[in-house]
């Protein structure tokens, strides 16, 4: 177990588990229906000050590449130059730079803030959060469980590849929403 022995108490540091969580997004498509897609490769952890819960953070890294909207073409369309462009940023990351409301009971909400770097591109980015909980797995390990969502404009990070539709308005919305499950272990 690690910890971090802070001014006022203790930090105990959580490894996000990749398997029991999940990162997606969703984009309207043509203006008519709803692209929904995740990031697989991610890791990171979150420090958790029982004492002073806003002093807690969070860091997250994903591979750019392991973006799965179930379409192999547009999936690599996303992972070139008009987009995420992988060969030059590999890697999306979030770094909390602060958190507001914090607690540890069950429901809570609050918020992490903090800087997104999509494609070269930081900006800061304000996660609404939940916690969920805390238990222990069925292998003595101990597990702690956040939600979060937010609302992105893409072309705040570079992004504005698009197509006019000849119907009228774009192909793909500046708008993004994602929707975050973490889980993660005790250190």
């Amino acid at each position: 177990m690690t910890t971090t022995q802070t001014q006022d108490g203790t930090a105990t540091t959580w490894t996000i588990d990749a398997a029991h969580s999940a990162v997606e997004f969703a984009v309207r498509h043509m203006m008519i229906t709803t692209v929904k897609g995740r990031m697989s490769a991610l890791r990171g952890a979150i420090v958790l000050d029982e004492v002073r819960p806003e002093r807690s953070s969070v860091t997250v890294e994903f591979d750019a590449d392991s973006i799965d909207t179930r379409s192999e073409q547009r999936d690599a369309h996303l992972r070139s130059a008009d987009f995420l462009n992988v060969e030059a940023h590999p890697t999306i990351a979030f770094v909390s730079t602060r958190v507001e409301d914090a607690g540890r009971e069950y429901g809570q909400r609050f918020r992490f803030v903090g800087d997104l770097t999509i494609a070269g591109v930081t900006r800061e980015v304000a996660l609404d959060a939940v916690y969920e909980g805390e238990g222990r797995d069925p292998w003595g390990g101990e597990r702690v469980s956040f939600s979060a969502e937010t609302k992105l404009d893409r072309r705040d990070f570079g992004l504005t590849w698009n197509q006019a539709l000849e119907a009228g308005g774009m192909l793909v919305s500046n708008d993004v929403k994602v929707t975050i499950d973490l889980q993660a272990v005790r250190a």
